[in-house]
């Protein structure tokens, strides 16, 4: 029998009671990018990008221009102070092109195809106006889609992430290790610029699979073998770590289960995100809340899905959403929980995994600082049944609802049921009224 929580029909907290399908893609659809409150970009493996209203579900404009599937996308607002601001995307594919869009008129705005590899991954560094792409060498480009610098061939691997760090720095996962480059604008007064390698982190006992900002001064690396490490985003130095997330003995309250071994699937660290003060990680089925003052994990749950967890995000009121490889979107809400006081409490993470043999009185100061420490869980409160497929990301447009993507090539809306009632209402009186007063005038 599965271990997955399940939720029943009655889901009072779950607000996702409307959906509109949105149909078009006819391909694997990977990636979801917000424009602007009400606009989205998405596209996948049919290389084809989608501009939608998040309202509405209408589609604004369909655009080709790729002829392999997309491996990266990235928005790009940018205004050079004598233009007004314009919303561009930028689409990167596997047919080894990048190609600017104007999302008001739809058009291509320039494309480039002199990369020797597939790009993987887009960041764009609004405070120099600029954007990176990351392949099998690192490009620093500008608005224009003019190639400022590039650094030399790195590996055959290639940059699989990247994230911007303060002082004109980003990090740039190749396989295991982190390369921090610095970019800096020629000293001449020309339009030149420089990326320069300035260190590589070679913590990662196996390769990076993803990556987060936290703030100015903290970012986080997550790898394929469950480690999460904790880096300081100024000197780069580790700040923490954590691994062997899915060790039961962590977790008292949690059935253990009996395996012989770990696949690479259960235990790989899919996303990251985070809201400066906790990280939430995606790990295998299950999802862990990692609270960075106290480095430790504060809550998880080690089955969230049935299948490997691929997005997570938190919201605003306690609660994060988390989609997965079998075809589900769930809601948690992180609560916490109440401790009887006779109720033994957890050792910390690290003693507990052994980093180093602590003394009768580090134990003993442990101990005291876990019983003053309140414990969290994550409950199931709601379940978006509707893709048939994979579900490989989504966006949370506030009020507007939830975008969801999948493998099914559908992309689906994710509707509050009673506020779209109450809008529909509104429209319908308006609308009488407006009928009334033309009876009148007549």
């Amino acid at each position: 029998k599965s271990s997955v929580q399940t939720i029943g029909e009655e889901q009072i907290q779950n607000p996702y009671t409307e959906l509109l399908v949105l149909k078009g893609h006819q391909d694997i659809v990977r990636f979801l990018v917000q424009i602007d409150d009400c606009r989205f970009a998405s596209a996948g493996d049919d290389g084809i990008i989608f501009l939608w209203n998040a309202q509405s579900g209408e589609k604004l404009y369909e655009l080709h221009g790729h002829t392999h599937k997309i491996t990266a996308i990235a928005p790009f607002s940018s205004s050079d102070g004598t233009e007004e601001k314009t919303d561009l995307i930028i689409t990167a594919s596997a047919d080894r092109t990048v190609i600017v869009w104007d999302c008001t008129s739809g058009r291509q705005v320039r494309k480039v195809s002199c990369f020797h590899s597939t790009v993987k991954c887009l960041t764009v560094l609004q405070r120099l106006n600029v954007w990176l792409s990351g392949g099998s060498d690192l490009c620093v480009w500008n608005r224009k889609l003019d190639l400022l610098c590039k650094t030399s061939h790195l590996t055959d691997a290639g940059i699989s992430a990247l994230v911007e760090l303060p002082k004109n720095c980003v990090a740039a996962a190749v396989g295991k290790e982190l390369i921090i480059f610095r970019l800096s604008a020629s000293n001449n007064g020309s339009e030149g610029w420089n990326v320069l390698e300035i260190k590589r982190l070679v913590d990662h006992q196996d390769n990076i699979s993803s990556l987060v900002s936290v703030s100015d001064l903290t970012f986080v690396t997550g790898s394929h073998v469950g480690e999460l490490i904790v880096w300081d985003s100024l000197d780069w130095t580790k700040q923490a770590s954590e691994c062997n997330f899915w060790d039961s003995s962590v977790h008292p309250d949690v059935q253990p289960e009996i395996k012989l071994s770990q696949s690479p699937n259960e235990t790989s660290v899919q996303h990251l995100t985070s809201d400066e003060e906790c990280v939430f990680a995606a790990v295998g089925k299950g999802i862990y809340v990692y609270n960075l003052q106290m480095k430790r994990v504060i809550a998880c749950q080690r089955t969230a899905h049935d299948s490997s967890v691929l997005h997570i995000e938190k919201l605003p009121n306690r609660q994060l959403i988390s989609c997965s490889e079998d075809g589900s979107v769930r809601i948690w809400e992180l609560r916490e929980k109440q401790q009887l006081p006779a109720e033994p409490v957890p050792t910390g993470f690290f003693n507990m995994w052994g980093f180093g043999r602590a003394n009768k009185q580090a134990n003993q100061a442990a101990k005291k600082m876990q019983e003053n420490t309140p414990m969290y869980f994550l409950e199931l409160v709601g379940d978006l049944i509707g893709h048939s497929s994979a579900v490989q990301m989504f966006l949370y447009f506030g009020e507007l609802g939830l975008a969801t993507c999948s493998a099914d090539h559908l992309i689906i809306l994710w509707k509050d049921g009673e506020r779209e009632s109450s809008l529909r209402s509104l429209a319908l009186f308006k609308k009488l009224a407006q009928n009334g007063d033309l009876q009148l005038k007549l």
